[in-house]
């Protein structure tokens, strides 16, 4: 038996496999308010064609992804598999994750067959079904091999071969390439690109998480942007081009420019002039006390600062440009840009980043100078640090329990994001002087000499 097209015959009639409609998500966090992570969301995935779900952290990527697959009820909206409700895991739908989750007591021919055996298929018949996912995947001679035996690459293998055995209408992988190097990564990428095309897949679509923009679109034939905070379908775009795809070629330079683009947008500015009386006090209350930060530290922003500053770039840069220079993905890029835009160090425009005057002097001063410019920047562009230091500034012992600013956060935030964001903070305000943190305590302090 041999893997191939035939095994699902509507692989290129564009039947529709999977629909979302209006998706909600909330997730309860603790004593503090319900978290929003889907709002909102209309999906639709049809046969013959591999879609490409980009989002940022933050966007729900993962989340709807457990939802497409009936591994997670959504909170409101209904999911449909072939028009019907789907209301659990089904056999037509598999899950690559981005961990290779292998059992390490098996070898790769057991865990290839997990699912088979979950269904108590015949013995012949499971691994007559197995040798072919096998061979089909590129792991033909480890079927006795160890995980532990076998690289991050090949592992993976084992996990697409596992998925692909028992025959998926829909495969939908988690950041399948994110836990791989680099070469490993596009090896993999090809070969499941070069077996879609040959139609030797047995699988009718796919959906394929990821935060890399150049991966989407060099495999997909839709892409999905969704915003984040809470997660929504910002943009749908197709991808004309047929397989294989060149990433140097000037079209999908392009695409790749339009994506980072888009991603990069700010939300149109409305004046409540141009909203009715009733619109204006809706949105009002929209706007949160505080921002979430990204883990981003001052050394990852003074390295963006230095390699905008250097030539060829000298100040800015295109994102796409950067991110190949600098080695990062999306989640790492956008987040560091974002950061020296809230301090006023760089501005995100249409796909690029330009190094602002301050960024500048930052740039081509001494560390004291530095700390002096982002003490200032912190202080006037980052409330919750001026609220920080005010409070110290007002007690005798120069001393404050952190609980209170997470407190504050956490309303407008989820407890995990209120975290990160005033870790974060420590961070910045450590390297600017501003106070310092004992963690056994769980408080800001001046140090002695800043009292002074």
């Amino acid at each position: 038996m041999v893997f191939s097209s035939s095994d699902n015959p509507t692989i290129t009639d564009g039947t529709v496999l999977a629909e979302a409609r209006q998706i909600r998500q909330f997730y309860h966090k603790d004593s503090a308010a319900d978290v929003q992570v889907l709002d909102g969301v209309d999906l639709t995935l049809r046969s013959g064609e591999i879609v490409g779900l980009l989002g940022r952290s933050g966007s729900g990527k993962s989340t709807l992804l457990r939802i497409l697959a009936g591994l997670l009820r959504p909170t409101s909206g209904e999911m449909l598999w072939k028009g019907q409700p789907l209301t659990g895991p089904i056999e037509d739908i598999a899950v690559v994750f981005q961990s290779f989750a292998l059992f390490p007591w098996m070898t790769v021919e057991d865990n290839v067959a997990l699912g088979l055996d979950a269904r108590g298929t015949p013995r012949q018949e499971r691994d007559t079904l197995v040798q072919d996912a096998i061979n089909l995947i590129g792991l033909g001679g480890y079927e006795n091999a160890w995980p532990k035996e076998l690289s991050g690459g090949m592992q993976q293998r084992v996990g697409l071969a596992r998925a692909l055995v028992v025959k998926p209408a829909l495969l939908l992988m988690d950041e399948p390439f994110s836990a791989l190097d680099v070469l490993t990564a596009e090896n993999l990428r090809t070969d499941l690109i070069e077996l879609w095309s040959e139609k030797k897949l047995p699988v009718q679509s796919m959906l394929i998480v990821t935060h890399n923009i150049e991966e989407a679109v060099l495999m997909c034939d839709r892409i999905i942007i969704a915003s984040s905070n809470p997660g929504r379908i910002a943009h749908v775009l197709t991808v004309p081009f047929s397989h294989p795809r060149n990433r140097v070629d000037a079209e999908f330079r392009t695409l790749v420019d339009h994506i980072y683009s888009l991603m990069t947008q700010r939300a149109p500015i409305v004046s409540e002039a141009d909203l009715g009386d009733g619109a204006a006090q809706a949105v009002a209350p929209m706007a949160p006390a505080f921002r979430a930060l990204a883990p981003v530290s001052i050394t990852m922003m003074i390295g963006m600062m230095e390699a905008l500053a250097a030539p060829p770039l000298n100040g800015r840069a295109d994102l796409p440009v950067l991110a190949e220079k600098l080695q990062l993905e999306l989640d790492d890029l956008f987040p560091l840009g974002e950061s020296l835009e809230l301090l006023a160090l760089a501005e995100l425009e249409d796909g690029d980043i330009l190094l602002l005057n301050e960024g500048v002097h930052f740039v081509l001063s001494d560390l004291e100078e530095r700390k002096a410019i982002m003490s200032h920047a912190l202080l006037h562009q980052v409330p919750l640090v001026k609220m920080i230091c005010l409070a110290l500034d007002e007690r005798s012992s120069h001393s404050v329990k952190a609980e209170r600013f997470r407190d504050e956060l956490e309303t407008s935030m989820s407890a995990d994001y209120a975290r990160q964001t005033l870790q974060t903070i420590i961070g910045w305000a450590r390297f600017a002087e501003l106070f310092d943190y004992d963690e056994e305590g769980d408080r800001f302090f001046l140090e002695e000499e800043e009292v002074e």
